[in-house]
């Protein structure tokens, strides 16, 4: 449920953003039809080549998925302190650990299995609740960074189709000269150097500040896994202060939770 949402959230931010960039085109031509001479962002987009069209595309989602991961990638989001002051008191008040499975599988908090799966375990001992959150968090954890991934990859491939786009235009350029048999104009060499300047600055344009929005996202999920497992280390605590008998249905409620 939680994934469809993000999804749904990065498909409208694409749509906001092409629509933003339709407009910026309008306003373009709209000063060109005004009479303005001078050079515009959809004519440097046009002069750029087809290689323009996968950056704009690259841009578009980079921006997108930053938007987005920024938004989930919150603390009240993935663990709300209310979550936290609920499940400690859920523990203190049934030190067997029952009310705080209950109160994690009631919970709509994005890391609530993980401490699940430790209170499934309580009367196994304070050792297999720190085993289960591990296991369990450490997946989580995997899936955090996981998802930030996209971003890396555009900062990456950005470059080398800025890249890609100069080798095109050089070609471009020394092609004229050679099917003219060396008598090509300086303006016919211009258009293909322009269109390889073009591709490149473009594909570094974007990969910077993707790759700064990178660094920063992992940065912000760093400091929510450090809250997950301060959060997980204070329930372990607490579950070896409060050894209880075991409850009735632990064993089967343990295997739903590991399941």
């Amino acid at each position: 449920m939680m994934k469809t949402k993000r999804w749904q959230l990065a498909s409208l931010l694409t749509l906001a953003l092409m629509a933003l960039f339709h407009a910026a085109a309008l306003a373009d031509e709209a000063s060109e039809a005004a009479g303005e001479n001078k050079e515009t962002m959809w004519d440097l987009i046009t002069n750029g080549g087809l290689i323009m069209i996968p950056l704009a595309l690259a841009s578009l989602l980079a921006l997108a998925l930053g938007l987005e991961r920024f938004i989930m990638l919150n603390k009240e989001r993935i663990l709300p302190a209310t979550f936290v002051d609920g499940l400690a008191a859920s523990l203190e008040e049934d030190p067997s650990g029952a009310k705080a499975l209950e109160f994690c599988e009631d919970s709509d908090c994005a890391m609530s299995h993980v401490f699940a799966a430790g209170a499934a375990r309580t009367d196994l001992g304070y050792e297999a609740v720190e085993k289960a959150i591990e296991d369990v968090g450490s997946r989580e954890a995997d899936k955090l960074k996981r998802s930030l991934r996209p971003l890396s990859v555009i900062a990456t491939v950005c470059p080398l189709l800025g890249l890609l786009g100069t080798v095109y235009g050089m070609i471009n350029a020394f092609g004229e000269t050679a099917r003219s048999g060396g008598t090509a104009k300086t303006a016919q060499l211009a258009e293909g150097i322009y269109e390889a300047l073009v591709t490149t600055a473009t594909g570094l344009t974007i990969a910077i500040p993707v790759l700064l929005l990178y660094l920063f996202l992992q940065g912000r999920a760093d400091k929510v896994l450090d809250a997950v497992d301060e959060a997980g280390s204070d329930f372990v605590f607490s579950c070896s202060k409060n050894k209880a008998p075991p409850a009735p249905g632990r064993k089967k409620a343990a295997k739903k939770a590991s399941a």
